[in-house]
């Protein structure tokens, strides 16, 4: 990626440790990259990702941006609809601006599960694999911009 590219970080902070520990994963992939125009956006909670991510890839701001946050399975429905719409919202904003969305989001059931995916724990890093997803799609996008082709076959 350019230098020049610039990123949106949205973050949700309802879990905090979880969203640092995301956000830190997802920076020092950024800086490996060599991307340092990096803005952080942040809001509440994981349902709200979807809303933000929607403003920025409509500001013209970003090349790419990445939705970082966490949701814990409790005793209610409640966690299967804020993932299923935080994962349809952010798909919806891709699809809809053509901004590549870094999915980020952790959909666990405990904090422990939480803990093992991001930045140090046992699993994986998922802020980097998010930034991974994010700029690897940039660079389709970008390679196919970049050679027109002819629509239809050719006799």
């Amino acid at each position: 990626m350019a230098v020049e590219d610039r990123v949106a970080l949205c973050v949700a902070r309802f879990y905090v440790e979880f969203a640092d520990a995301l956000e830190q994963g997802a920076r020092e992939a950024l800086a490996e990259a060599g991307i340092s125009s990096i803005e952080t956006h942040t809001v509440p909670g994981a349902f709200e990702l979807p809303l933000i991510a929607r403003y920025a890839a409509e500001s013209g701001r970003y090349d790419a941006i990445v939705a970082l946050g966490a949701v814990i399975r409790g005793e209610t429905d409640h966690y299967d609809y804020v993932c299923a719409e935080t994962a349809r919202g952010l798909q919806n904003v891709q699809l809809s601006t053509g901004v590549p969305v870094g999915f980020g989001v952790l959909t666990v059931d405990s904090a422990e599960q939480a803990r093992a995916r991001v930045r140090g724990g046992t699993k994986r890093d998922s802020g980097r694999h998010a930034v991974d997803a994010a700029l690897a799609s940039l660079a389709v996008k970008r390679t196919l911009q970049e050679r027109p082709r002819r629509a239809g076959f050719s006799v």
